[in-house]
């Protein structure tokens, strides 16, 4: 009996042998990562990069869509001759010449939770509300966006202005807050503090491009406000919202929200397509308190066909669902 237990065994070894190894599971592949002068807009794993239609829909997504996004059409907040439309990226060399850094302005000084200079922004860089012929503005959120080639660091201001001497030259940048970002890292900033956004997240990952649109496909989140946030934050969110209120009809900030599986993406062609499309595979995220339903990009006169295909054909924010954050909701 033993030699035939013995035997048995030994047929099933060599029958074992005979098959094919079983083959490891395939690693999960993620999409070629978005670019801005040379350098990858943090790492493909970075939670700005990371699909979110396989992700669970939250159990407050219908109250807070209903609350803020309802009854509201998408807006993309850029331009196409409105060169004070939309977020300008400036790009510069490593070896841009820094400039001194003050804080504090129209009334509001976040140093405390801000990163310090000298920074490499150039004197005359593009802020956000300007154009050629007024590049100062005097009011709005004057967000100044600036990576450094080579080094790949991202200096995000908000509330900028230029500093300048007596004879009209600029000698430093003055700003209400600053945060620094390492492009290849997914370092967050410390928990509780803000960025140049309210959420304490980057602003550059969400912003919306023409060529990357005109590609036909956007790999990445896109950067959206609503008007009330929830007093709570959200990884990768690190700050919370300014008012005390913790209805859970409200957003934290870094909630993601996406565009229903069956809405018809179909009914679009070209970038309004893969602006679409991108919606409800990586979703928006609430980075900001503003107006209902505004997704920021980057003016650029390639956008008229977009434009005119979502305002014939505007996506209502019913359309859409918050998924489940991927760790707890930390109220303040």
């Amino acid at each position: 009996m033993r030699r035939l237990l013995l035997l048995a065994s030994l047929s099933v070894a060599l029958c074992a042998a005979s098959l094919p190894a079983a083959s490891a599971p395939a690693p999960e592949r993620l999409a070629p990562v978005h670019t801005v002068g040379g350098c990858e807009v943090f790492p493909a794993d970075n939670p700005w990069n990371r699909r979110i239609d396989d992700r669970p829909v939250w159990r407050h997504s219908a109250a807070i869509v209903a609350r803020q996004a309802a009854g509201h059409a998408l807006h993309l907040d850029l331009g196409t001759t409105e060169a004070f439309y939309g977020i300008p990226v400036n790009v510069v060399d490593a070896d841009q010449r820094l400039l001194p850094l003050q804080f504090g302005t129209d009334g509001e000084d976040y140093r405390d939770e801000s990163d310090r200079g000298p920074v490499p922004v150039p004197a005359d860089a593009a802020i956000e509300g300007g154009s050629a012929s007024a590049p100062d503005p005097g009011e709005g959120d004057r967000h100044v966006i600036t990576v450094r080639r080579g080094t790949c660091d991202l200096v995000e201001m908000y509330a900028a202005e230029r500093v300048r001497d007596a004879s009209g030259e600029v000698i430093a940048w003055r700003a209400a807050s600053v945060a620094r970002w390492d492009l290849s890292s997914n370092r967050l900033r410390a928990a509780g503090w803000t960025s140049a956004d309210a959420a304490g997240l980057p602003i550059l990952p969400g912003l919306l491009s023409y060529d990357e649109a005109a590609s036909g496909r956007i790999t990445h989140a896109l950067r959206f406000t609503l008007p009330s946030a929830r007093a709570a934050y959200t990884w990768p969110a690190r700050h919370c919202g300014p008012s005390a209120n913790t209805a859970r009809d409200l957003p934290a900030y870094g909630m993601r929200f996406r565009l229903k599986p069956s809405f018809p993406a179909r009914r679009y062609t070209g970038a309004a397509r893969a602006i679409v499309v991108a919606m409800k595979r990586y979703g928006l995220v609430y980075a900001d308190q503003g107006s209902s339903m505004f997704v920021t990009g980057t003016s650029d006169p390639r956008w008229a066909d977009a434009l005119e295909q979502l305002r014939e054909r505007p996506v209502d924010g019913r359309a859409l669902q918050v998924v489940a954050p991927w760790r707890r909701v930390v109220t303040c």
